[in-house]
């Protein structure tokens, strides 16, 4: 016969459940209110090109990014590409992330507290509400990796093809989706060499050869992405410090977005790995969450070219929220335990180990509540310091027929200021592009192509919107030599001249 159903757990569903609803609640709350920043930007002016433009784009940026792109070229065509049509995907990743995260400690730690804790806490570090309303890969990479803990346990406590395929298959996935996930591994693999020596002679002898395979089978359809992406290596990231040992120390405060949730996080931590129970699985975890990030940052000391950086780490936050279920699982499982001693009814030492636990979940959930606030402000992921939107609204107020528009370009295109106030004009109000020799179609960039003689590439537009980087009163000082002369020429002074809070925006009018 089955064990009876409890009441409480019919009642509250599967363990997935309410972690998935309350992630899909904090991540669609104000979903729509942060500007798009330049790297949405660029995913918006990726995944609304055609699918020939889309892959010839990848042979010469981005390509890291191209299975990314690729799912988001579908979405947009079928959803639009609003900026809350563009974040959906994240939350609903980050939702599906909170469902594994709370199987996984279900698994590891039994009993629905530490699981639907767990999955509960997922929600909570401010990172990851930031980046499960942002229109870019790292929800859905940290839902893969959270997905491929989960299958790798059930892969080993009964190893088979029907185990190992999910896990291959969420490991692409988090490949495709950016190649920094698959230092991943370097914890898989501690968490397996735990579980083989723990398990030394009822071990499966299987999975000395099954895990490998698996992994390589995973690998193997992304070479194509490693082989383009290390050759666009320097233009992608050549703007990442080399990592200190200061900065590892840290790295935790950023991860989580807060220092106070990291803390938080850490003492639920301390008490899986310290109370008695499940220590054991508390030390596999710990080594999935810890390993991937202390492999990248020496990579990125002793390399070239550096990766670390926390949105990179984000799929190192599902380990740390299973770890501290675990402890919050631990903690009630020895309050409860303590209380039989004591002679406590059992209900009430079920009670107060329950109240005990909650509290200690409840520890971080209101540590991150004025992070949360913050990063759902209106210029929450730029830091005001790209108003895209309010530079479109200025210019749409003031627009006329003809008008042409100039703005940075060349070794300032990273800052995507052209497509970004783009995105946010209507379709009636499209300035000629003045100091363009070829749009970013055309040239196959994700930025259009400055030309090589300004004075060329003016047009005939007798009213130019002049956007630049930075506050500043003189905007003509801000831009190159050559292209600031022919505007000193042909238009005189700016007109009217408006900071923006990270850019600047001018009106030249010939006419006046």
């Amino acid at each position: 016969m089955r064990p009876a159903v409890r009441p409480v757990d019919r009642l509250l569903g599967p363990v997935w459940v309410w972690p998935a609803v309350v992630m899909l609640a904090v991540g669609g709350y104000r979903l729509g209110t942060p500007d798009l920043w330049r790297d949405e930007i660029a995913t918006a002016t990726v995944a609304t090109r055609s699918l020939g433009d889309l892959l010839r784009l990848l042979q010469h940026v981005d390509a890291s990014n191209g299975a990314y792109y690729l799912l988001m070229h579908g979405w947009t065509a079928v959803f639009g590409d609003s900026a809350i049509s563009l974040r959906i995907p994240s939350v609903l990743a980050m939702a599906a992330a909170a469902a594994f995260v709370a199987l996984t400690a279900r698994r590891l730690f039994g009993g629905r507290a530490a699981a639907v804790g767990a999955g509960l806490l997922f929600a909570v570090p401010p990172q990851i509400a930031r980046y499960a309303q942002e229109a870019r890969s790292y929800a859905l990479v940290t839902c893969a990796v959270a997905a491929a803990a989960y299958f790798l346990l059930r892969a080993l406590e009964r190893p088979s093809r029907r185990r190992w395929a999910p896990y291959c298959v969420a490991m692409v996935l988090a490949g495709a989706g950016h190649l920094i996930s698959f230092s991943t591994v370097v914890g898989q693999v501690a968490l397996l060499a735990l579980h083989l020596w723990r398990t030394r002679a009822q071990a499966d002898r299987r999975l000395l050869w099954q895990y490998p395979l698996a992994v390589v089978v995973a690998v193997l359809p992304v070479l194509p992405v490693v082989l383009l992406g290390s050759r666009q290596s320097d233009r992608q990231l050549g703007w990442i410090p080399v990592p200190s040992m200061r900065g590892l120390a840290r790295f935790g405060e950023h991860l989580f977005g807060s220092d106070q949730v990291f803390y938080a996080f850490a003492l639920l931590a301390l008490l899986a790995l310290a109370l008695p129970g499940r220590r054991f699985q508390a030390w596999q975890v710990l080594l999935l969450a810890e390993l991937p990030v202390v492999a990248v940052w020496l990579v990125s000391r002793l390399s070239d070219t550096s990766y670390f950086i926390e949105r990179y780490l984000l799929f190192t936050v599902p380990a740390w929220a299973v770890l501290a279920g675990g402890g919050a699982g631990a903690v009630y499982g020895a309050v409860a335990a303590l209380a039989r001693r004591l002679a406590v009814r059992p209900r009430q030492a079920v009670v107060l180990a329950g109240l005990l636990s909650v509290a200690l979940l409840a520890l971080p959930a209101v540590a991150a509540l004025p992070k949360q606030a913050s990063v759902r402000y209106v210029g929450a992921h730029n830091g005001s310091e790209e108003p895209f939107k309010a530079a479109a609204r200025e210019i749409s107020a003031g627009y006329r027929s003809g008008d042409g528009m100039a703005a940075p370009l060349g070794d300032q295109s990273w800052a995507m200021a052209w497509p970004g106030v783009s995105y946010y004009l209507s379709s009636d109000v499209r300035p000629f592009p003045v100091f363009v020799a070829q749009s970013a179609d055309d040239a196959e960039d994700l930025s259009p192509v400055p030309c090589a003689q300004p004075g060329s590439c003016l047009g005939g537009a007798s009213r130019i919107w002049l956007v630049v980087l930075g506050d500043t009163l003189d905007p003509l000082a801000e831009m190159p030599t050559d292209q600031a002369q022919v505007l000193r020429d042909q238009y005189g002074d700016p007109d009217r001249v408006t900071p923006l809070g990270g850019l600047t925006l001018a009106l030249l009018d010939r006419d006046t």
